[in-house]
């Protein structure tokens, strides 16, 4: 029997190499089904699904407005901040009033992390570069401020950075409690209905045998950790594999529905999107 195969695009962090690792490892599988692994940054992720280039992809909520003609959204798979989320530093700087007519590195047009930063500050420029390059962007002075996003939520206090804005305290209040949807995983509605279904339970079979079996799993994503410690990895996994990522439900639509509304309001993305659970 010929096995089909399926391009699976997620990005080299560990909450993601995390949510795969049942699937990239063989100890999860879909009958009469090949995963491809395909690892990219989320930006790139996000172009490749402008065109709708591979069968399912890890892209950011942001990016969701703008390719919902070609993906339906997986209910398992989301990383949603609880509390915390893209945060605004700076060495300088210790407020958003002081940003007013300043410059804040940014992580790309398409990042959860710019619409926040677009829709809820005014008078703030910005410049989009490779997550990884903002720090360092803000040290040597060619930006004012940096948005961080990954790993660097949750290492930027020890490295001496003033922090300005959590996006997620502030969203917690804004959305009322709603979690703050950063990243998705879609599947390519041209596979139809069924196949959508079975792609989408194995990814949350994957979730599961990485939970189970974490002594594999967390050695694992930290190959993606960007030096940061096996405690602090193992932290920042948990805190973006959680329930709302085994399956978003009725609460993660809610909050998409919330950050899409607050996009459209500004401007910002097209529409609100029909959001459909697969």
């Amino acid at each position: 029997m010929t096995e089909r195969i399926i391009r699976v695009g997620h990005s080299p962090d560990p909450d993601d190499a995390f949510m795969f690792y049942g699937l990239a490892s063989g100890k999860v599988r879909l009958p009469g089904i090949r995963i491809e692994h395909m690892l990219e940054d989320i930006q790139s992720l996000n172009e490749r699904a402008m065109n709708g280039e591979l069968e399912v992809t890890a892209i950011s909520a942001h990016a969701f407005a703008h390719v919902a003609g070609h993906y339906w959204i997986m209910r398992t798979g989301a990383s949603m901040g609880e509390g915390y989320g893209p945060v605004i530093i700076s060495r300088k700087y210790a407020s958003l009033e002081e940003l007013r007519g300043k410059t804040v590195g940014t992580p790309g047009p398409l990042t959860t992390a710019t619409l926040l930063f677009k829709t809820f500050t005014e008078g703030i420029r910005n410049v989009d570069m490779p997550f990884d390059r903002i720090m360092g962007a803000v040290d040597n002075g060619s930006v004012d401020a940096g948005l961080l996003i990954h790993e660097g939520q949750i290492t930027y206090e020890s490295l001496g950075y003033k922090k300005i804005l959590d996006f997620g305290e502030f969203w917690e209040k804004e959305a009322h409690g709603l979690p703050l949807p950063l990243g998705l995983d879609v599947v390519r509605k041209d596979l139809g209905e069924e196949l959508a279904r079975t792609l989408s339970r194995g990814l949350k079979e994957s979730i599961a045998y990485g939970y189970t079996h974490q002594e594999e799993s967390i050695p694992y994503a930290l190959q993606w950790g960007r030096g940061i410690s096996t405690e602090l990895g193992a932290k920042f996994v948990k805190m973006y594999v959680s329930e709302v990522t085994i399956d978003m439900g009725p609460k993660g639509k809610a909050a998409l529905e919330f950050l899409f509304e607050k996009g459209a309001e500004k401007g910002l993305i097209p529409r609100v999107p029909v959001i459909d659970l697969y």
